[in-house]
């Protein structure tokens, strides 16, 4: 599968998609620069955005395919691939590995620069599923223990 190489920013994905308004988003990015944390946790926190509209908007735009975790078993000796400071970073998680690809979920796969991260620090290719922030979450806290 081809990467898709994406230079728009989820903001403004949100924007072109009317999930969200241009203030909204200016309001949401001042917010994160105080505090920190992930542009789309920031919007569901202020009640902007739900997280399944923001899954819905970049499986809709990009064609990531959406994967609820609630149900999802992954193998405990993919997770260790990579390091919990790293999925907690980046809100994702790895959830497969077939040869040389790794499958992730993540809640927002515009994020270049975590694909990079994980694909150097593992040595696969990353191939990217979509999933919420609070299934991320939870996974996480499920399997790094």
């Amino acid at each position: 599968m081809p990467r898709r190489i994406v230079s728009k920013q989820l903001g403004q994905l949100l924007i072109e998609l009317k999930v969200i308004t241009k203030e909204q988003l200016t309001y949401a990015l001042e917010l994160q620069k105080q505090k920190g944390g992930l542009i789309g946790q920031v919007l569901v926190e202020l009640g902007y955005a739900s997280e399944k509209s923001i899954a819905q908007a970049l499986t809709a735009q990009y064609g990531f395919p959406y994967l609820p975790l609630e149900n999802y078993e992954i193998d405990p000796d993919i997770v260790k691939i990579v390091p919990k400071n790293v999925a907690d970073q980046f809100c994702l998680i790895p959830i497969d590995k077939i040869g040389n690809n790794l499958t992730i979920a993540m809640s927002n796969p515009l994020n270049a620069l975590a694909i990079e991260d994980i694909e150097l620090l593992s040595g696969l290719y990353v191939q990217v599923f979509v999933s919420t922030g609070s299934d991320i979450s939870k996974a996480i806290e499920k399997y790094y223990k």
